[in-house]
C-alpha cells in the first residue's frame, strides 16, 4: 500500500459507463477529492483542517470554553503571571444567546402536509371541486326537488360543503384530503418518529446557529428501511459552490473514524493482512491527530463520498414485420445507425450517483459502485438527489458566516473587561481613617481618662463622633483639631464604574449585531415601555434570526421529500413493507391499498409551521371577541384553536361567524313565523268562542 502524497485531478466524465464502474476510475475520483481537502498526511493548512479548526473554535465559544491563553498574553508582562491571581474561566455570554435562538426554534412545532400532484390525483380533486360548484349553482333547483319529491339531486353528497364560491378554496384546503395523501403523511411522520428526528433537528438548529451550516443524511437499507442520520459539518467534504442549499455540488462526503470491528462488518472482503496494514499505517495517526486529537490503533479514518456523474441510456428502435416498433436497451457504446439499417437509435442522458469509501492516505478503495436505490424526482427522472442535504444560509464564495462568528470579538473584549475588573477589585483597599497623634495629645476629657488612639477609634466607629480642640494648651491654633479623618479610595471606584460601563457596551454590541435585543430574552424589560412596544421589539428580533429558522425548515422539507421518494424502496422488500403497514395501520387501515399504488403518484411536500405565541395571542383575542358577541359557539372556538395554520384559522373563524349569523337569522324567522301562527290560532279560537 502506497501513501497518497501527490495532488490529483478528477477523471474524465466522457467515458463509457463500464469504465466509470471500474476500481481504477473510483480510485482516481477518491484521490482527487483527497487532493482538494487533504494535501498530504503531514501537511498543515489544508482545507479540511481549516474547516475543522474554525468549527471547533466556534463550538468552544458557544460553550464558553474558548482557550484562555490569549487573555493571559494580554495581561502578562513579558509572559509573567506570578503576580496575578484571577479566575480565568470565560464569561458564559454567548451560550445564553445561542440557547435563546436554538430553543426558540426547537419549540416551534410543525406539521407535514402532502398534496398529490400527479394527473390521476389532480383529476379527482378537480372533479370534486366541479361537483361542489354545480351544487352551489343549482342550489335553488335541488332544494325545490328535495322539497317536492324528496330526492337528493346534489352531486357532491359531502358534508359541510360551502354555500358560495368564496368559501370553496378554504374548504378544499381544510376538508378535502385524498386517501393517498393521508397515507403519505402517515408514512412520513412514522419514519420521522422512528428515527427520532426531533432530536436530530435540535442538533441541526444548534449547528445552524453556531457554525452557520447543517447537514442531514437520508439513506435506505433492507434491514432498517429509511434511516435519517445527523452529519457533523466539520467532517464534510464537498465540491466548491456558491449555492446556500448546495444543490449544484457534484460530490459530497464525510470522514468517519471507524473502529476496526465496524470496518470488518461493513467490508467483509478485508483480509486479516489488510486489517493489520491499516492498523499499523502511521498515516492514520497523522490524520487522526490532525483533526480531532484522539487516536488509537483500533480505529481507521475512512472517507465516504458520493460522486455525481451521468450515463447514456441507449435504445435500439426496431420495426417489426407487423409494422410495430420495439425498443431494445443497449450499452452506451452502441454505434450510430446507418441509413441502410432497418432500425434507429434513441438515447438520453440521466444523472447518476456513484458511492465510494477510501482509506485516508492510502491507495486503497474499500468500496466503489453505482449507488443503489437512488432517489429521483417523479417530475424529472433524469435528475438524482444526493443522500446529503446541506444548508448554509449565509455563505458567500465558500465562506460561511454564523451567529456566533459575528460576536466572538466582542466576547473576547467582555472577557478581558471581566479580568480587568477582577484585577481592580483585587487591588482595591477599604476606606480607612487618618489619626493625628498630636491632636489627640491636646485633648483632655476632664474625667481622668486618657484619650488615646484606641479610645478615639472606638468612639469614632461606634458613634461617629470625634473630640478635638481648636486651640492648643498654649492658646495657639491647633492644626490637629480634627484628630480623626476618614480616607476614601475613590480612584478604584471610578475604575470599576468605567469597566462596568465598558462591559455593558460590548454586551450591547452583541445584541446589536445579532438582533437579539432585551425584549427577546426579557432580561431587562423597560418598566415604562408599553406592552405593544415590547412585542414589536421581540418580533423584530425574531425577524433578525428568521434565516436560521428558514434553513431549519428547508432541511426538514428536503428530508421529507427524500422519505417520500424512498417509500417505493421500502414497499419492494417484505420486511420493510410489513413494518410500514404495521406502523400506519393503527391510524388508518383504509390507506394500505393506496400505499401499494404509491409508485404512480407524485407528491408536493409542505411544512406548516405552527404560529408563535404572538400570533396565537392575536387569534385567541379574535376568538374571545367572537364568543363575547355570541358570533360563534364554544364548539366552534375549540375547532378553530386546533387549526395550526393561522390563515386557515382566521378563514374558519369568518366562516363560522357567517354560518352562525345565518343560523340565528333563520331561527329568528322561524320564531316570528311560529309566533304569527300562534297568534292566528288564538284569534281563530276566540272568534269561534264568540
Amino acid at each position: 500500500m502506497q501513501a497518497t502524497t501527490t495532488y490529483s485531478t478528477f477523471p474524465d466524465q466522457v467515458v463509457p459507463a463500464a469504465e466509470k464502474a471500474t476500481y481504477e476510475y473510483g480510485l482516481k475520483v477518491a484521490r482527487a477529492i483527497e487532493g482538494e481537502w487533504f494535501r498530504n498526511s503531514q501537511g498543515v493548512g489544508y482545507r479540511y483542517m481549516t474547516n475543522y479548526n474554525n468549527f471547533h473554535n466556534l463550538r468552544l465559544y458557544a460553550r464558553a470554553e474558548q482557550p484562555i491563553q490569549k487573555y493571559k498574553d494580554e495581561l502578562a508582562i513579558n509572559g509573567d503571571l506570578s503576580y496575578l491571581n484571577l479566575d480565568w474561566k470565560p464569561v458564559p455570554i454567548i451560550p445564553k444567546f445561542v440557547d435563546i435562538v436554538v430553543n426558540g426554534m426547537s419549540q416551534r412545532s410543525y406539521e407535514v402536509k402532502t398534496m398529490a400532484q400527479d394527473p390521476t390525483s389532480l383529476k379527482k380533486r378537480t372533479e370534486y371541486a366541479q361537483r361542489i360548484v354545480m351544487d352551489i349553482e343549482n342550489k335553488s333547483f335541488n332544494d325545490a326537488v328535495m322539497q317536492e319529491f324528496g330526492i337528493d339531486m346534489t352531486e357532491s353528497r359531502a358534508k359541510n360543503t360551502p354555500e358560495n364560491l368564496d368559501d370553496l378554496p378554504a374548504h378544499m384546503q381544510m376538508n378535502y384530503k385524498q386517501s393517498i395523501e393521508i397515507a403519505e403523511e402517515e408514512v412520513i411522520n412514522q419514519v420521522l418518529d422512528k428515527n427520532k428526528y426531533d432530536l436530530v433537528r435540535r442538533r441541526l438548529n444548534y449547528d445552524l446557529t453556531v457554525l452557520g451550516i447543517s447537514c442531514v443524511k437520508t439513506t435506505w437499507n433492507p434491514s432498517e428501511g429509511i434511516v435519517i442520520d445527523y452529519v457533523d459539518p466539520s467532517n464534510l467534504v464537498y465540491s466548491y459552490t456558491n449555492d446556500p442549499n448546495f444543490e449544484d455540488v457534484y460530490y459530497v462526503g464525510e470522514v468517519k473514524n471507524v473502529p476496526i470491528v465496524e470496518l470488518k462488518k461493513q467490508f467483509p472482503s478485508l483480509t486479516p493482512e489488510d486489517i493489520k496494514r491499516l492498523q499499523n499505517y502511521r498515516g492514520n495517526t497523522a490524520y487522526a491527530s490532525g483533526y480531532n486529537g484522539r487516536y488509537d490503533q483500533n480505529t481507521v479514518q475512512i472517507l465516504y463520498f458520493e460522486w455525481k456523474s451521468y450515463i447514456d441510456q441507449v435504445f435500439k428502435i426496431k420495426q417489426t414485420s407487423a409494422g410495430l416498433e420495439k425498443a431494445l436497451e443497449k450499452q452506451d457504446t452502441f454505434l450510430q445507425v446507418k441509413e441502410t439499417d432497418n432500425f434507429k437509435k434513441s438515447s438520453r442522458s440521466i444523472e447518476t450517483l456513484y458511492s465510494g469509501a477510501k482509506v485516508l492516505g492510502l491507495e486503497l478503495m474499500l468500496d466503489w459502485r453505482m449507488a443503489e436505490n437512488m432517489t429521483r424526482p417523479y417530475a424529472d427522472t433524469t435528475k438524482v438527489n444526493m443522500s446529503y442535504t446541506i444548508c448554509a444560509p449565509r455563505m458567500y464564495q465558500g465562506r460561511i458566516e454564523s451567529l456566533v462568528s459575528r460576536v466572538t470579538g466582542f466576547a473576547d473584549m467582555i472577557q478581558l473587561t471581566h479580568l480587568k475588573l477582577q484585577q481592580v477589585m483585587s487591588r482595591m483597599v477599604p476606606d480607612g481613617v487618618y489619626l493625628d497623634m498630636d491632636g489627640l495629645a491636646e485633648v483632655d476629657l476632664g474625667n481622668g481618662t486618657n484619650y488615646n488612639p484606641a479610645e478615639a477609634l472606638n468612639m469614632f466607629f461606634q458613634t461617629g463622633s470625634v473630640i478635638g480642640r481648636s486651640l492648643t494648651q498654649d492658646g495657639e491654633m491647633n492644626r490637629g483639631r480634627v484628630p480623626i479623618q476618614e480616607l476614601q479610595s475613590s480612584a478604584s471606584g471610578a475604575k470599576i464604574g468605567s469597566l462596568i460601563q465598558t462591559y455593558n457596551y460590548y454586551l450591547q454590541m452583541i445584541r446589536d449585531v445579532t438582533g437579539l435585543n432585551e425584549a427577546r430574552d426579557a432580561s431587562a424589560p423597560d418598566k415604562n415601555a408599553l406592552v405593544g412596544l415590547q412585542k414589536i421589539a421581540a418580533a423584530n428580533s425574531n425577524t433578525a434570526t428568521r434565516h436560521i429558522l428558514q434553513a431549519s425548515l428547508y432541511l426538514t422539507l428536503k428530508t421529507c421529500e427524500n422519505i417520500s421518494l424512498r417509500i417505493n424502496d421500502s414497499l419492494m422488500f417484505p420486511l420493510t413493507r410489513m413494518s410500514l403497514i404495521n406502523s400506519i395501520s393503527n391510524f388508518n387501515t383504509n390507506t394500505l391499498d393506496e400505499l401499494m399504488q404509491v409508485n404512480i403518484h407524485d407528491f408536493g411536500i409542505f411544512i406548516n409551521l405552527e404560529p408563535d405565541d404572538e400570533e396565537k395571542a392575536q387569534l385567541e383575542q379574535n376568538i374571545q371577541v367572537a364568543l363575547q358577541t355570541q358570533s360563534i359557539d364554544l364548539e366552534d372556538a375549540i375547532d378553530i384553536r386546533n387549526v395550526n395554520n393561522l390563515k386557515l384559522a382566521n378563514t374558519m373563524l369568518k366562516k363560522r361567524r357567517q354560518d352562525k349569523q345565518a343560523k340565528d337569522q333563520q331561527m329568528k324567522m322561524q320564531q316570528i313565523q311560529a309566533q304569527a301562527e300562534a297568534q292566528a290560532e288564538t284569534a281563530e279560537k276566540t272568534a269561534l268562542a264568540e
